[in-house]
């Protein structure tokens, strides 16, 4: 999975449990596009500043998904109903246009 995506999934999980500072760089790094020039003048601190805490929110996010795995199940879970959906609309059973609508709720969700 390449790199901007991953931080962009772990971040929806467990950027709030990062410090506003680290929230804030990755922010700026991985979805307004900036670089780390750009936001160390921005925000008024050395490159190595900006790079040191992008690092280190990284490495956070990294180790909570380690000990928590929520971005693993969501994935599991999508690539579950993703096969469920299949399977039902192969089936003929009364029930399948009421359990389809179910697992399409699900997915949105």
């Amino acid at each position: 999975m390449e790199k901007t995506i991953l931080i962009g999934h772990l971040f929806d999980f467990y950027g709030l449990l990062l410090t506003s500072r680290q929230r804030e760089i990755v922010n700026l790094y991985y979805f307004e596009n900036l670089s780390l020039g750009e936001i160390g003048e921005t925000l008024d601190i050395s490159r190595q500043a900006v790079y040191d805490h992008l690092h280190r929110a990284e490495k956070v996010l990294q180790e909570y998904e380690e000990r928590m795995g929520l971005v693993k199940r969501d994935r599991n879970l999508k690539q579950g109903l993703k096969k469920l959906k299949k399977g039902l609309e192969k089936c003929n059973c009364s029930e399948r246009d009421e359990l389809l609508k179910i697992v399409n709720r699900m997915e949105k969700s």
